[in-house]
Parts: C-alpha cells; sequence; structure tokens
C-alpha cells in the first residue's frame, strides 16, 4: 500500500489550491504526468478519490479536504522547522528579540536596554513594538524571545508569564483644571468631564478599564497619538487617561491624579519562551525590566506626592 508522502501532500494543496493540475504543475515546476502520478499515488493511498475531475478543472471530494487539512498542519510545521534550522545559523549569539506595547516602549524597555548595556554591551536586541495579543502570538510562534505585554488571563502554550508590575492608570489634566493638586478622584467625580480618548467605543480605551455602564463618558475628541491627546489636555479641551509608564515622558504642562478605583490599573507583565537561544542574555535582560519598573514606579511615587 502506498505512503503519503512530503511531495504528494504539496501536489494535493497546490492542485486543490488552484483547482487545476496543469496549474499546480506549472507552480511546482513539475510536468502534468508527474502531478498524475503523485495525484495517483496519494489516492491509493488514501484509499478513495481526492479528486472530482471536471472539464474545466478539478475539485476536493470530502476525503480530498481532509487530507488537505492535514497537509496544511504537517507543512506548516516542516516550514517551521526550516525556519528554526535557518535561524541557528542566521541568528548571532547574543541576540534576543524583544516585542513591546507602545507605552512600555517609552521608558520602561529604553531604560531596561540601557541596563543591559552596561553588563552585555555586544548583544543585540531587535525590537517589535504592537498590541498584547500579537506580542504574546509572536513569543509563542518563536518570532520573539520576550514580550513586555499587557498580563492576559490566560497565556498561549509554550509562553511562561512573569508579572512585572501593576502600572497605575492616572487622570491628565491641564494646571489649571478643578481636580489639579487632588491627592487622588473618585470616578463618580469625573462623570461631568470632557474625554480625550483614542476612540468613542470606552471599552476600547484605557478609559474602559475602570468605567460602567452605568454612564457614558463625553467624549469632546478623539485622538489615538499620544502628543495630540496631550496636546489637547493642555489646552484645557478635556481630559484623558494615562498610564504610569507614560509618566516620564509627560510635557510639564500636564498634571496627574491618582484615580481612586481598584481596576484603575494595567497588570503589566514579561512572556517568554523557556527554550529561548540565549538563556543568560533573556535573564539578564529581564532583571533588568524588574529593576527598570522599579526605577519606574518610584518616580511616579515622587510626582504624585
Amino acid at each position: 500500500m502506498s505512503e503519503f508522502t512530503i511531495v504528494g501532500l504539496r501536489v494535493v494543496r497546490e492542485a486543490v489550491r488552484h483547482g487545476s493540475f496543469s496549474t499546480a504543475a506549472e507552480r511546482l515546476g513539475y510536468t502534468q504526468s508527474a502531478i498524475s502520478r503523485q495525484i495517483a499515488l496519494m489516492e491509493q493511498a488514501a484509499g478513495r478519490a481526492l479528486f472530482e475531475r471536471h472539464a474545466r478543472g478539478v475539485q476536493p471530494t470530502a476525503a480530498g479536504r481532509v487530507v488537505l487539512r492535514h497537509a496544511e498542519t504537517v507543512l506548516g510545521e516542516l516550514d517551521a522547522a526550516r525556519q528554526e534550522l535557518h535561524d541557528l545559523d542566521a541568528r548571532p549569539p547574543g541576540r534576543l528579540r524583544v516585542g513591546a506595547f507602545s507605552t512600555a516602549m517609552a521608558a520602561l524597555v529604553p531604560r531596561a536596554i540601557a541596563a543591559l548595556a552596561v553588563q552585555e554591551p555586544h548583544a543585540q536586541l531587535p525590537l517589535r513594538e504592537g498590541l498584547s495579543p500579537r506580542l504574546l502570538t509572536a513569543v509563542a510562534r518563536g518570532r520573539l524571545d520576550l514580550a513586555v505585554v499587557t498580563r492576559p488571563q490566560d497565556a498561549p502554550e509554550g509562553v511562561e508569564v512573569i508579572p512585572l508590575m501593576d502600572d497605575p492608570l492616572l487622570l491628565a489634566v491641564p494646571p489649571d483644571h478643578a481636580l489639579a493638586g487632588r491627592a487622588s478622584v473618585t470616578t463618580p467625580m469625573l462623570r461631568d468631564e470632557r474625554w480625550i480618548t483614542a476612540s468613542t467605543e470606552p471599552g476600547t480605551t484605557l478609559l474602559g478599564t475602570w468605567s460602567d455602564a452605568s454612564w457614558q463618558p463625553d467624549i469632546a475628541f478623539v485622538a489615538r497619538d499620544w502628543v495630540a491627546k496631550l496636546g489637547l489636555v493642555a489646552a484645557g479641551l478635556g481630559v484623558t487617561v494615562v498610564p504610569g509608564l507614560a509618566v516620564p515622558t509627560l510635557p510639564p504642562n500636564i498634571a496627574l491624579v491618582r484615580i481612586d478605583h481598584p481596576a484603575a490599573v494595567r497588570p503589566t507583565a514579561i512572556a517568554q519562551r523557556s527554550d529561548a537561544p540565549d538563556e543568560h542574555l533573556r535573564r539578564t535582560f529581564t532583571e533588568a525590566l524588574r529593576d527598570a519598573s522599579a526605577g519606574l514606579s518610584a518616580q511616579l511615587r515622587h510626582r504624585l506626592r
């Protein structure tokens, strides 16, 4: 009895994708007779027809769709293995691929990199900025070795999540605002404010982490860029929420107030693969991130006194 083969799986995949044996032959660089022979062998291995032949092309049978599904998995894993083998030669020693969400890139990650450079001056740290779910996926798939993310409820398989800090969310107001100078504010005190947010949907902004369905914020302006948001706040056109990690980058014409609500925090964590190529570098950088987060927390406490 014939066996499924890698070549045969590639032929089946191309034939299904293009609905044509001749196009599959052209795409793979095979002759028409070679394609027909491979299809015949795969159908013999399956014990049933994998394609319905028509005058204008071919379509997979139910069995063909089953083989295709598994072919995608097998060929995908082989491509991943090939890439990992390539990385063994392509990735130089002392290289750590790091990702982080945008606010962490403002001060936390740069400080950790600066500290690492003192201990490992020749280390290379390619950076990738992105949203936390995408960064977690990149770590799980081996495209990143470590990422600073918003702490997930469930981590992908193979990814270790290490709590880093509970980053407080703060109210940013102009210096002459009625709330400026207060030690803290409660959320009911904010219901009459005009808001500057990244979206008209509160659940998609930092505001959504501590607001509830009992009130709808008055969104005066929508601005995704932090510079634009803070410019609107400084001009007295509204208030916004900023994470504590962003405090070192804020201009002096912005006043900050703590939000007295247990959910006014953004748990931040380190996501990493335990099989990262350079374990020593990964551990050293993890410690640098912890030290940097402690330093930023102390700086924030000083500013909010």
